[in-house]
């Protein structure tokens, strides 16, 4: 009786055994998971097999076939890209997004304040300005085209606007001699000795440089950012990582433990080995976004577009009134330096000073707003400009947020509802060879750091070119940042400067002085050369106390007004 309760016994523990080992070996779990994940397999074993034809998943029993291994490998690929788009998403629609905005701000900023000042000197200086209009229109246009990356030297620009100035002027100022176009390049000739427009030339030179090599700088970082991010989100996989992505997101299905994830320190040395280059990044990613937080500084405060912009039009006017205040000088040292032209005689009009620009600017009070397309422009150029400076504003803040963000990648991709079991000490992680805990250091950031990285074989000696490339884009983007935050233009670093500072090659590093920072000055008076005779029937000299009370007036009603 004894021996038969034995023998029962043992066929039950047998039998036990028996139906817990065919558990184990069951692959209906595997092949449910394989369904949910879009997969199409010929052939997904029923319960396990030998694995000695895997060459990346341990070669003990298997729920795969040689298929799906190979299959598994393919979508660890486009799994692995697909988290790095969608990590730095974010990232890329931020620099697009911004870029567009800025872009947009500034070209409408510049429309409108064209349009302002169009309207604004038509009804103040009427015929004589728009049968001129051109020169004003062809300032606007190499604004622009700086602004767009054109090959425009701002300074040379400027002072060739002057200079045409200066002849329009001094041609409708002399009506009554015929002024040929020799005798026009002649009159360019001097135009820096006899500094007709007084100071607004030097001071809006300054101030349009500093601004728009901000502003432009600005806007093609925003650009290089944008390309960067763009191009470095492309990760390209070298066959090891490949390996052990499979091994790492696949390999549990073969083992029959399609539900367990990896533990996130085995992940984290998995995605620091596959994104090395792109650590690599980081240091002049991190220079690059500092360097753009400190352009945006100065598009907020010293080199504020809207200080240049908004009151051009009153200095320009300002150096208009300045010329026809010393049209008597000028005129006598023009031709003086060029000789005296030719009498127009009677056809011509022999119109004085006084009859050609009678008109004065005068800006608006408050109590006096325009309800014309005027007031519409100017009202429409400050909203555009406080909608520019709240994307300045944002910019910043989206700018911080993106440091270090290639060498927090992996940390951010190891995360429980991506891809990890969650706690790195979890006895119920994917080790890489079973369920358990994973033991082997986190490996540094950075391609050298990856030299005994466990997981993915990482050739150190040889960087990726195409990261590489994006890091010599980034450190030659901060240069032109550094530079334009200290108010040079990189392209034009050797154009000559003036002894006040002024221009593309300033060199100003704190809070710059703007115009109206300044205390109204006199109008300069030029001297005349009394070396040689004058005739006093070509000289028009008007009396400068008037003009030059009326400028100083003109200046404070603005002042008062802003």
């Amino acid at each position: 009786m004894f021996r038969l309760q034995t023998i029962i016994c043992t066929f039950s523990v047998l039998s036990v055994a028996a139906r817990a080992d065919f558990k184990s070996r069951n692959c209906s779990e595997v092949r449910e998971a394989c369904i949910q994940k879009g997969f199409s397999f010929a052939h997904v074993p029923v319960q396990e097999i030998p694995g000695e034809h895997l060459r990346v998943c341990p070669q003990g029993d298997t729920c795969c076939t040689q298929e799906m291994e190979d299959k598994f490998g393919q979508q660890s690929k486009q799994d692995f890209e697909n988290l790095v788009d969608e990590m730095s998403h974010e990232l890329r629609s931020t620099f697009v997004s911004r870029h567009k905005r800025f872009d947009e701000f500034f070209l409408e900023l510049l429309e409108n304040t064209e349009r302002s000042l169009n309207e604004m000197f038509v009804r103040t200086y009427g015929k004589p300005y728009m049968q001129n209009s051109e020169v004003f229109e062809n300032l606007f246009a190499e604004l622009k085209r700086y602004y767009t990356g054109g090959n425009v030297n701002l300074e040379e620009m400027l002072n060739d606007f002057w200079s045409r100035l200066l002849e329009r002027m001094f041609t409708l100022l002399n009506s009554q001699y015929i002024i040929t176009e020799d005798y026009l390049e002649c009159i360019s000739k001097y135009t820096d000795q006899l500094k007709p427009f007084g100071d607004v030339p030097r001071k809006l030179k300054a101030q349009v440089t500093r601004a728009f090599i901000a502003a432009r700088t600005f806007v093609q970082g925003l650009s290089v950012g944008r390309e960067v991010a763009q191009r470095v989100s492309k990760v390209n996989n070298t066959p090891a990582c490949i390996r052990a992505l499979t091994k790492m997101l696949y390999c549990p299905f073969c083992q029959g433990m399609p539900a367990v994830k990896p533990c996130k320190n085995y992940c984290l040395n998995v995605m620091k080995g596959c994104l090395a280059n792109q650590a690599d990044l980081d240091p002049e990613w991190n220079q690059y976004i500092d360097a753009m937080l400190l352009v945006a500084q100065r598009l907020e405060g010293p080199f504020n577009i809207e200080s240049v912009m908004e009151p051009i039009d009153v200095k320009i006017s300002e150096a208009i009134m300045n010329m026809q205040d010393n049209s008597g000088q000028v005129t006598y040292r023009v031709f003086q330096g060029c000789g005296q032209p030719k009498p127009a005689g009677m056809t011509r009009s022999t119109r004085g000073v006084s009859d050609v620009f009678n008109a004065r600017f005068r800006p608006y009070s408050p109590e006096e707003r325009p309800t014309t397309a005027a007031g519409t422009s100017l009202d429409r150029l400050r909203i555009v400009w406080n909608a520019m400076q709240h994307s300045v504003v944002d910019i910043k803040e989206k700018l911080k947020l993106s440091k270090k963000f290639w060498s927090n990648l992996p940390e951010a991709l190891c995360v429980e509802d991506r891809v990890t079991a969650g706690n790195a000490s979890d006895e119920d992680c994917w080790n890489g060879h079973s369920k358990g805990r994973y033991f082997p250091e986190v490996q540094k950031d950075g391609l050298t750091n990856q030299v005994n990285n466990p997981e993915v074989g990482v050739d150190i000696t040889r960087p990726d070119t195409f990261i590489r490339q994006q890091i010599m884009a980034l450190r030659v983007m901060t240069n032109k940042l550094k530079n334009a935050y200290n108010g040079n233009d990189i392209a034009f670093q050797d154009s000559s400067d003036e002894g006040s500072g002024s221009g593309s090659g300033s060199g100003c590093t704190e809070v710059c002085t703007t115009d109206m920072d300044a205390a109204v000055t006199e109008v300069p008076v030029v001297k005349a050369d009394r070396s040689g005779p004058v005739d006093s029937a070509s000289l028009h000299t008007p009396s400068l106390a008037p003009p030059t009370i009326l400028a100083l007036s003109v200046l404070t009603l603005h002042r008062q007004w802003r």
